[in-house]
């Protein structure tokens, strides 16, 4: 088969760490050629969707990853290839959003991870808030006494920019403190931006729980653990990851979102979740397959690309 991935350049992608990496690896190793592109390669002409796309390979040593030597840059219409993975990072940006109302016309592809107006409506905060029942107690506002008297009621309070990623911008608002107005009036700049405010929970510390699902159902969760002077547990910003398992309350938790998520065609996605309490719902580019698959010593990328081949045999017929 062939598939295009839709991604940000190869020297960003690490090896050891890139969930992108281990899918690209995967299908090669399942024998089916991987293409790159940025967002600026994809064009729509005739009303269907293109990209100039280059052939990539991994090998087992430096760099890993690179463009095919023997394959040049080629346009192809995108309908025509055999699966699309959208694995650009975040941020959810202006570039991004034009990115998915391209990948609209390329809908006579069988399959694209995760499905472009998905990508769209589902912003990674805002999108638990369809699931309240599973989150902690949150308010969304401009306003900054609204902020303030949520973290009273509550006694503290995480605050969080809407559109920030891989916990910048993320802090910890407690009253009395001499900086919180400040901290409000940078999140939410001076009451024009919205901001998402969600009570503390103490169990932070003893991490923040990972559930990564394909079609609905869980692959396997890790737990990524702060540093002892860092609120967030981000492994972008030091956090370190040990293995972990779901609980029950939260394998009731992917039971109750598993049919929105399917129906919103969010393929492949992340949770995030602390104390048995989901916080976000990672869409754009979910990472941590690789740790997972080295603490159950089970290829889970595989088991992404197995599921993609059977999908698109089932369209194909």
């Amino acid at each position: 088969m062939r598939f295009v991935f839709v991604m940000d350049p190869l020297s960003t992608v690490h090896h050891e760490k890139d969930t992108t990496f281990a899918f690209i690896r995967a299908a090669q190793e399942r024998g089916h050629e991987s293409h790159h592109c940025l967002h600026r390669d994809l064009s729509i002409s005739d009303g269907e969707a293109h990209a100039f796309v280059q052939k990539i390979s991994i090998s087992s040593a430096p760099p890993y990853i690179a463009f095919d030597a023997g394959a040049g840059r080629e346009r192809v219409r995108l309908g025509d290839v055999d699966a699309i993975f959208i694995r650009k990072d975040p941020p959810f940006d202006r570039s991004y959003l034009y990115a998915t109302l391209v990948l609209d016309h390329a809908r006579k592809c069988p399959l694209i991870v995760n499905d472009p107006r998905s990508l769209r409506d589902a912003n990674e905060k805002l999108y638990a808030l369809n699931f309240p029942e599973w989150t902690p107690r949150t308010l969304v506002t401009a306003d900054g006494e609204e902020i303030h008297a949520f973290a009273r009621q509550y006694g503290s309070a995480v605050v969080k920019p809407l559109d920030g990623a891989g916990g910048v911008g993320v802090l910890r608002l407690t009253p009395g403190d001499k900086n919180g107005r400040a901290i409000v009036d940078m999140l939410t700049g001076e009451g024009r931006r919205l901001a998402m405010v969600q009570e503390y929970l103490p169990s932070v510390v003893a991490g923040d729980k990972r559930i990564l699902l394909l079609d609905g159902e869980p692959l396997g969760s890790i737990l990524r653990v702060p540093r002892s002077d860092d609120l967030r547990s981000n492994i972008h910003v030091g956090g370190s990851v040990v293995p972990t398992e779901l609980t029950e309350r939260e394998q009731a938790m992917v039971r109750a979102l598993a049919p929105r998520l399917r129906a919103d065609a969010l393929h492949f996605v992340g949770l995030d979740v602390i104390g048995e309490r989901l916080t976000e719902v990672n869409v754009t580019s979910p990472t941590g397959i690789q740790e997972l698959s080295r603490f159950t010593n089970v290829d889970h990328a595989a088991r992404v690309i197995a599921w993609a081949e059977e999908r698109v045999r089932k369209v194909r017929g």
